[in-house]
């Protein structure tokens, strides 16, 4: 059976037809905030349900609960802060009760949102409570405590909803569920992912499937930084998995548009929550998942899952993989005894250099079909 909507509710705040006609109509009587594109993410993730039961964006209350307990006031479990700063310029000119349009950073319209709340908050308490750190070095640090200094809290109802740039690879919760019906699926593996397989990841994968009925391929599509591999290729190479690889029954694939917040722990939550609101009943939770540099130990994200057993979603914990030369296959520590000078280890570092000069690495890290992929662009990647 799939997993049910966290807090039991799986949320739809979609304007559609003559609602949506009227308030683009009525849209010079309303004040404006203009959003970039982290924000309208979290803006479609909480219309199309993917951020269930959330509505809206936090109010103080909210913010307050997830921040100091990991969960809402209503109980449901939750760990990431979701807000939506202003100026406190543009704070003072809104109202408490009134309806404010959210528009792109082109000026089109994206959402209404209704004022429930407008506050300060700490922002060094925030990230040390949801980062474990106030170090600006940590990126998810350095984006709070860069942020404004006022929150709007509210419902929200979107108005653009289109699927743009992979519409065919960007379902909401309500379809993917429906996809999982129609396949007869009654347990389904989320993978998250950003970047194109490797042999490692494959063996995961493959090792999932061995318990579930389906395979859900989950590339997380938010802000790059220079080197990453584009979005377009992460999924040419999954989509070669999937056509020539893998049992066409038991695997679908659907993008994510969101940001990584880096927050480790708090974050492999935050995205299993989103995976159970897709339907799922287990997430695959890899070392330091979420993690960056060293402010994380390697099993706290796996561990966290321990003081939540019923989150709604079971975690499938994974070692790092890798090959071993001894035993001629893809391994891990549970599974390999052999040293670390017979284990060949993935690093995307390497693999990026190699595909920049136009080399395939080795077939034990990689798939040649795979390689040819990633070899076949001009430009691979982000610059």
């Amino acid at each position: 059976m799939l997993s049910r909507p966290h807090g039991n509710k799986l949320v739809k705040r979609i304007l559609l037809g003559e609602k949506r006609r009227e308030v683009t109509e009525k849209a010079s009587e309303y004040s404006k905030i203009s959003v970039d594109n982290e924000i309208l993410k979290d803006v479609r993730n909480i219309a199309r349900g993917i951020f269930s039961p959330l509505e809206g964006f936090m109010s103080k209350l909210e913010l307050e609960t997830v921040v100091d307990e990991m969960h809402l006031p209503s109980g449901a479990v939750w760990t990431i802060p979701i807000i939506l700063d202003v100026e406190k310029e543009k704070a003072d000119t809104i109202e408490i009760g009134e309806h404010v349009l959210l528009v792109d950073e082109m000026g089109n319209y994206s959402a209404l949102l209704f004022v429930e709340d407008k506050f300060s908050f700490d922002k060094e308490k925030i990230s040390k409570n949801v980062f474990g750190t106030v170090d600006k070095s940590h990126p998810g640090v350095y984006e709070m405590l860069n942020k404004k200094d006022y929150f709007i809290g509210g419902k929200i109802d979107l108005i653009d909803d289109s699927r743009e740039p992979f519409p065919e690879f960007n379902l909401d919760t309500r379809e993917t569920r429906v996809l999982f019906r129609e396949k007869g699926w009654n347990t389904v593996v989320a993978f998250q992912t950003r970047n194109p397989i490797h042999r490692a990841h494959e063996y995961i994968q493959r090792c999932a499937l061995e318990v579930v009925d389906g395979l859900f391929i989950n590339p997380l599509m938010g802000r790059k930084k220079s080197g990453d591999f584009k979005d377009e290729v992460i999924l040419e190479t999954y989509k070669k998995m999937m056509n020539d690889f893998y049992p066409k029954d038991r695997v679908v694939m659907s993008i994510l548009p969101t940001r990584m917040h880096y927050a480790g722990p708090r974050e492999a939550i935050h995205h299993a929550i989103m995976r159970k609101n897709f339907g799922c009943t287990h997430f695959v939770v890899g070392r330091d998942h979420a993690g960056v540099g060293k402010f994380y130990g390697t099993f706290d994200a796996q561990r966290m899952f321990d003081r939540f057993p019923d989150l709604g979603i079971e975690p499938l914990k994974f070692e790092h993989s890798f090959y071993c030369k001894k035993c001629a296959s893809i391994a891990t520590v549970k599974t390999c005894g052999h040293s670390d000078s017979d284990r060949v280890k993935p690093s995307g570092t390497v693999i990026r250099e190699m595909i920049s000069k136009k080399e395939c690495p080795p077939g034990e890290i990689m798939r040649e079909e795979i390689a040819e992929i990633l070899t076949s662009f001009d430009n691979p990647f982000v610059e």
